[in-house]
C-alpha cells in the first residue's frame, strides 16, 4: 500500500486506529491524498509527475548528446574514405536531427495546453464524422446530453463556449484510445483543469457555480466514454477486482467483535441502517458518472455514521467509522471493487477527492480495502495457528463463553451466538454422519464383489450340467398317412358259453 499511513491496533480496545493527518497529502498541502497518486492530491500529484517527466526527458537527452559525441568523435578518428565518410556523417547527423526534432515535437504535444482540448490537426481531423461518434447513442447518453446542453443554455454565450470546448474534447478523446489509461486520465485532469480555470480569469464565473458547471461536464463527458476508460482490457484491473474478491470472500468469518466494530444489528434500526449502507456500496459499480460513483460511497458512509450513534446513543468518531466501513465492505463484497475505485481516481473532478466530504469518505474505502488486502492474525489479535485454520476454512470462530458474558449484555445476542453453537455441533453430527454412510457404502460394495467371487468360485469347482430333456415317445402310427383308411380296433365281445 504506497499511501504510507499508520494503521495501529488499540490493543485495550482490539480497534482499528488511522491518523486523521494520514488522510491527507503528505506533502502538506491540506488536501486529501489518494494512494493511486502514491499519498498526494491530485494537483501536487501532477506537478511531481510533470517534474519526474521533465527530468527523464532532460536525462534521455543528455544521454543522447552523449552518444552521438563519442559516435562523433570515434567517427572523426576514422582515416578511410573521406569522401564516404563525409557523406555518411550526413546522413547519420541529418537522421539524429529528425530523431531529436520528432522527440521534441512529441514532448511538446504531451505537455502543451493545446493537446489537452485537442491539437488543431486533432480537430480538423474530427470535422470527419468518425463511426463511434455518429453511432447510435443510447437513451441515457441521450439524455444526459440533453440535459447537458438545457444547462448551458442558461449561461448564453460561456456556455456556448463550453460546449465547444467538450465537444473539441471528445473528438480528441476518440484518436486517443490507444493511449494508455494514465495517459487518457492526464488528458481528462488536464481538461477539468483549464476549463475550470478559464471560467474564473475570463468567464469571472463565482466558484460555487464553477463547482456545479465541472460536474455537469464530468456527466456529460464520462457517460460518453464510460465504456471505452472503465476496467479497459490493457491495465490488470480486472485481476485486481478478482483478487480482492477472492480474498473477502476468504475472511468470511471475520466477526464484528474482532473489528471492534460498535454496531449492534440486533437493533431493527440499526440492521436497517447496515443493509442500505452495503446496498450503497453495491449499488456503486451500477453508476457511470464518477460523482454518482462518490456520491454511493457517501451514502454508505452516512448510513454507517447513523448505526454506530443509534447504537452507542452518542455521536461516531472517527475510530468507529473505519472498522464499520471494513466491516460494512467484507459483508457485502461490491462488485468490481478495485475498477471502481481506479475509474474515480482516473477520472472524476480532482476538486471533489482533493476537499469535502466525497473526498474524506473515498479516502477511508481505500484505507479500508488496503487493510483488508494485508489483513493479518496481528490485526485481529489472533494467534497465526488460528488465523490459518480460519482462512482454510477448517473452523469458524468459536462462540462467546457463557461465563464471560456480563450481566446487561444483550438477550439477542446470547441466543445468537446459543444458536451458532447449535449450528456448528450439527454440522459435525452432519459431517460424523457422512463418513459413516461413506463407509457403509464401501463396506457395501466390499460386500457385493465378495459374495460375486465367492459364486464364481463354486460355479467354476462344480459346473453344473444341463442335459436336454428327451423326446416323448411317437405313437405307432403318427407317421402312417393313411389312418383314415385302416379298419377301426377291433371292440372286446362277450360271448355266452
Amino acid at each position: 500500500f504506497p499511501f504510507s499511513r499508520k494503521m495501529s491496533l488499540k490493543s485495550e480496545r482490539r480497534g482499528i486506529h488511522v491518523d486523521q493527518s494520514d488522510l491527507l497529502c503528505k506533502k502538506g498541502c491540506g488536501y486529501y491524498g489518494n494512494p493511486a497518486w502514491q499519498g498526494f492530491c491530485s494537483k501536487c500529484w501532477r506537478e511531481e509527475y510533470h517534474k519526474a517527466r521533465q527530468k527523464q526527458i532532460q536525462e534521455d537527452w543528455e544521454l543522447a548528446e552523449r552518444l552521438q559525441r563519442e559516435e562523433e568523435e570515434a567517427f572523426a578518428s576514422s582515416q578511410s574514405s573521406q569522401g564516404a565518410q563525409s557523406l555518411t556523417f550526413s546522413k547519420f547527423e541529418e537522421k539524429k536531427t529528425n530523431e531529436k526534432t520528432r522527440k521534441v515535437t512529441t514532448v511538446k504535444k504531451f505537455f502543451s495546453a493545446s493537446s489537452r482540448v485537442g491539437s488543431k490537426k486533432e480537430i480538423q481531423e474530427a470535422k470527419a464524422p468518425s463511426p463511434s461518434i455518429n453511432r447510435q447513442t443510447s437513451i441515457e447518453t441521450d439524455r444526459v446530453s440533453k440535459e447537458f446542453i438545457e444547462f448551458l443554455k442558461t449561461f448564453h454565450k460561456t456556455g456556448q463556449e463550453i460546449y465547444k470546448q467538450t465537444k473539441l474534447f471528445l473528438e480528441g478523446m476518440h484518436y486517443k484510445r490507444d493511449l494508455s489509461i494514465e495517459e487518457q486520465s492526464e488528458c481528462a485532469q488536464d481538461f477539468y483543469h483549464n476549463v475550470a480555470e478559464r471560467m474564473q480569469t475570463r468567464g469571472k464565473v463565482p466558484p460555487e457555480r464553477v463547482e456545479k458547471i465541472m460536474d455537469q461536464i464530468e456527466k456529460y463527458i464520462m457517460t460518453r466514454l464510460y465504456k471505452h476508460v472503465f476496467c479497459p482490457e490493457t491495465t490488470d484491473d480486472e485481476k485486481k477486482d478478482l483478487a480482492i474478491q477472492k480474498r473477502i470472500r476468504a475472511l468470511r468469518w471475520v466477526t464484528p467483535q474482532m473489528l471492534c466494530v460498535p454496531v449492534n444489528e440486533d437493533i431493527p434500526e440499526v440492521s436497517d441502517m447496515v443493509v442500505k449502507a452495503i446496498t450503497d456500496i453495491i449499488e456503486m459499480d451500477s453508476k457511470r458518472v464518477p460523482r454518482d460513483k462518490l456520491a454511493c460511497i457517501t451514502k454508505c458512509s452516512k448510513h454507517i455514521f447513523n448505526a454506530i450513534k443509534i447504537t452507542k446513543n452518542e455521536p461516531a468518531s472517527a475510530d468507529d467509522f473505519l472498522p464499520t466501513l471494513i466491516y460494512i465492505v467484507l459483508k457485502g463484497n461490491p462488485p468490481r471493487l478495485q475498477s471502481n475505485i481506479q475509474y474515480i481516481t482516473r477520472f472524476c473532478n480532482p476538486s471533489r477527492l482533493m476537499t469535502g466530504e466525497d473526498g474524506y469518505y473515498f479516502t477511508n474505502l481505500c484505507c479500508a480495502v488496503a487493510f483488508i488486502e494485508k489483513l493479518d492474525a496481528q490485526s485481529l489479535n489472533l494467534s497465526q495457528e488460528d488465523f490459518d485454520r480460519y482462512m482454510s476454512g477448517q473452523t469458524s470462530p468459536r462462540k462467546q463463553e457463557a461465563e464471560s458474558w456480563s450481566p446487561d449484555a444483550c438477550l439477542g445476542v446470547k441466543q445468537m451466538y446459543k444458536n451458532l453453537d447449535l449450528l456448528s455441533q450439527l454440522n459435525e453430527r452432519q459431517e460424523r454422519i457422512m463418513n459413516e454412510a461413506k463407509k457403509l457404502e464401501k463396506d457395501l460394495i466390499d460386500w457385493t464383489d465378495g459374495i460375486t467371487r465367492e459364486v464364481q468360485d463354486i460355479v467354476e469347482k462344480y459346473p453344473l450340467e444341463i442335459k436336454p430333456p428327451n423326446q416323448p415317445l411317437a405313437a405307432i402310427d403318427s407317421e402312417n398317412i393313411e389312418n383314415d383308411k385302416l379298419p377301426p380296433p377291433l371292440q372286446p365281445q362277450v360271448y355266452a358259453g
